[in-house]
């Protein structure tokens, strides 16, 4: 895999961006809707049928119709999840999470090239953040997955996204906001807000700056703990946001959006899993519009993190209920896979580090 010269990434622009760029070359303005639309079909500049051949030329030499490739893909023989390995143009590999529901396609996106938030249970961020992803990228991983898809046969496209993949979305504020603004246009993809779920460890400006983009996506907030004590040992982020400012940006956003938040909750066994804690979360949350989703933990060897047993999941879960706290436990997909967030990738540099040695 080997680093490439950076082309313009024309899957990243708006179509206002794209008009003027088309000016440039001394093309028409009606050119940027044509090519906004094949280029959210996954189609090559090359196949852009409508297109004169002297263009197609010229965009095939200087830009990039998708920065992003599939490097590999495994699907899981318990529940077809199928996990995607990525490409970049510049030889960063990320990656992704396709799952199958009754409902439709769920995607799950990353936003960096690893993290910086250090989350004790994550291993997305145990080689830290070495860039932010371009709106074009994020675009991207949908459209390769959308081909994924019409590769297998299957009729449906992606119609869910969750940005929850590697990376802290709020992180990559300014490309984010502008991959969901394309993201729902029409001649794009065209995937509504409310399709959508976005994910943060709890950057508080940010989280109060997005209730006001005209966004209302479902925020899922990363919280893993029922006080500051427990959240400091699993979240370097607490050291800077308490958990009464993240809750209280958490109600800020519920008043502004008209949304729930979702409180994502990953039990570690001896951490933060027992009855007792239940309790105490359920008081933190108490007359708030939201909803718990309990993630029993995948194991991370490199933290010493364990995760919890069944009869654990089910005592924390019931002193929920008995709390009157909206409660579900997370579906495991993709378990035959390496499906916990940045396995796939940090495996895959790992055999590539020992290849080149």
């Amino acid at each position: 895999m080997s680093k490439q010269e950076m082309k313009t990434q024309l899957l990243g622009m708006t179509p206002e961006e794209l008009s003027a760029y088309m000016k440039e070359l001394g093309q028409p303005a009606f050119r940027a809707k044509q090519v906004f639309s094949w280029l959210h079909q996954g189609v090559p500049f090359a196949e852009m049928s409508n297109l004169p051949k002297a263009l197609r030329e010229t965009l095939s030499q200087t830009c990039a119709d998708n920065p992003v490739s599939v490097l590999e893909t495994i699907e899981s023989k318990l529940d077809g999840t199928v996990k995607l390995l990525y490409c970049l143009w510049d030889g960063h590999v990320i990656e992704g999470v396709l799952m199958r529901y009754k409902y439709g396609n769920t995607l799950c996106l990353s936003t960096q090239v690893g993290c910086r938030m250090g989350c004790a249970f994550c291993a997305s961020t145990l080689d830290g953040c070495a860039r932010n992803l371009t709106p074009g990228e994020l675009l991207g991983q949908i459209v390769c997955a959308n081909g994924v898809l019409v590769a297998q046969g299957n009729g449906q496209k992606v119609g869910n996204i969750v940005l929850m993949g590697s990376g802290e979305p709020l992180d990559n504020y300014d490309n984010v906001v502008k991959f969901l603004r394309i993201l729902r246009m029409e001649g794009g993809l065209c995937i509504g807000m409310r399709s959508v779920s976005l994910s943060t460890c709890g950057l508080v400006e940010q989280m109060r700056r997005f209730a006001h983009e005209d966004l209302p996506v479902t925020l899922s907030l990363s919280l893993h703990a029922p006080n500051d004590e427990v959240r400091r040992t699993l979240m370097p982020v607490a050291r800077r946001y308490p958990m009464d400012e993240v809750l209280d940006a958490c109600r800020y956003y519920i008043e502004k959006t008209g949304r729930r938040v979702i409180f994502e909750y990953a039990l570690v066994h001896g951490v933060n899993a027992s009855p007792a804690q239940a309790e105490e979360l359920a008081g933190k949350l108490r007359g708030m519009q939201c909803h718990v989703n309990l993630i029993p933990l995948n194991s991370v060897p490199e933290r010493g993190l364990m995760g919890v047993s069944e009869r654990e999941v089910d005592a924390f879960k019931k002193a929920l209920e008995q709390k009157n706290i909206s409660v579900t436990r997370r579906r495991e997909m993709g378990d035959d896979i390496e499906g916990a967030c940045g396995q796939l990738r940090r495996r895959y540099m790992s055999d590539n580090a020992q290849t080149s040695v």
